[in-house]
């Protein structure tokens, strides 16, 4: 039986990727992403945090891009490329564990919610709701300067805002899996609430989950990169924080276009990666869409 199922994976495994390789996009997205993932990773072998440093800052202050310094310096004279690859690992460090914590709190609202049909999955929805009306950039600013600057809160701060879709998308399949008949033939058999929740309703929105999480991902960058602009940042170098620089020391003014361009195309190419991967998910996952294409 281990061997069959093992089998079954692995061919389900071969199935999923034979789907994915279709979308040219998708598969453009995840180059970049590995790229992106990879240079952060492998960043602390090459450089450290020493080059965001503004008392080592050893070259000219706002050299344009040139052979020696392809991505030109900021007013420390610190190489813009140095802070880039450096900062990638705060950026995506934040983005991927506020989008986990936003997940994991929207997959057990929206599970819970749908499961239970009485007061206490009304109680669950009434508050995803009132999480909904509220702005979550607004309220992610306010959260994170109560609890202060540091790579913690900022995730928390962001988290603690972006669930409330994921739990209402979560609920709706939730609804409609336990409408099947198995699920009323496993209550009959005697299966409590816990096994029919990870038994059959987790598997079901499983894949549903990993489609949104890499759109999360994408949503925590650009958040983590606004709030840092406004002024709210974990206190390490980030993309958003090197915008929020660009700004204090005008760059624009000092014709160092490099400085804002730069930080900005980082975020732009890795959210626009982890949309592109997104969305390619999506319509592997979702039979409807898979249908349609």
């Amino acid at each position: 039986m281990t061997s069959v199922a093992t089998a079954r994976k692995k061919q389900a495994l071969s199935r999923f990727w034979a789907d994915f390789r279709r979308h040219r996009a998708g598969i453009a997205g995840l180059a970049v992403l590995v790229v992106a993932v990879l240079l952060a990773l492998v960043a602390p072998l090459f450089i450290d945090e020493s080059v965001t440093s503004v008392i080592e800052g050893t070259g000219k202050r706002w050299a344009a891009p040139s052979l020696g310094e392809p991505f030109g310096t900021d007013e420390s004279g610190r190489s813009i490329l140095l802070m880039v690859w450096w900062g990638s690992r705060t950026s995506l460090l934040i983005g991927f564990l506020a989008a986990l914590l936003s997940i994991v709190i929207g997959m057990v609202v929206g599970i819970a919610a749908g499961h239970f049909r009485g007061w206490s999955g009304g109680v669950l929805m009434r508050v995803t709701d009132w999480f909904l009306v509220l702005p979550s950039l607004v309220t992610a600013l306010v959260l994170a300067a109560i609890l202060g600057g540091s790579t913690f809160t900022i995730i928390v701060a962001i988290g603690i805002t972006t669930w409330p879709s994921t739990a209402r998308l979560i609920r709706a399949q939730t609804l409609a899996v336990e409408a099947r008949p198995y699920i009323e033939r496993s209550k009959a058999l005697g299966a409590g609430h816990w096994h029919i929740t990870t038994r059959h309703v987790l598997p079901n929105v499983a894949p549903l989950l990993l489609a949104s999480t890499t759109l999360e991902v994408a949503s925590a960058i650009v958040t983590e990169s606004t709030l840092a602009f406004l002024g709210v940042s974990s206190n390490k170098t980030s993309w958003g924080t090197m915008l929020r620089g660009s700004y204090d020391w005008g760059a624009a003014t000092q014709g160092a276009w490099w400085y804002i361009l730069i930080p900005g195309l980082a975020i732009l190419v890795v959210v626009m990666a982890f949309t592109l991967v997104g969305r390619a998910l999506e319509a592997v996952l979702n039979p409807r869409l898979r249908r349609g294409a």
